[in-house]
């Protein structure tokens, strides 16, 4: 997978706000389990079991089977080409910015 075919897929995969939520969760704790992910959450297990999937498949999330229970946890390493992708937009909008400041100096004299 190429790094813009990793990018795109952490991006659609955080673009369903359930699945956002559900990785947000698992963010939030340090393990956690689809029964614990689905009580309070309004979804059904079945919805939390896919959204696992496709989040597992992105690289955001790993999971630890412990007899009859699996245990998600966040892969921080999911992450990395989606902040890559920002951090080289964030020198592109510094530049501007800073094009700015200077244009509005020149025009203020």
């Amino acid at each position: 997978m190429t790094e813009a075919d990793t990018i795109n897929a952490v991006m659609r995969t955080l673009a369903d706000p359930t699945r956002r939520a559900v990785f947000e969760r698992i963010v939030s704790s340090s393990e956690i389990t689809v029964v614990e992910l689905t009580r309070g959450s309004g979804v059904t297990q079945g919805a939390i079991s896919q959204h696992l999937k496709s989040l597992k498949q992105a690289g955001l999330v790993a999971e630890r089977p412990e007899g009859r229970n699996v245990y998600y946890r966040a892969e921080p390493k999911g992450l990395a080409p989606l902040v890559d992708w920002m951090s080289h937009y964030g020198v592109f909008w510094r530049e501007r910015f800073a094009d700015l400041r200077t244009l509005l100096k020149e025009i203020d004299r």
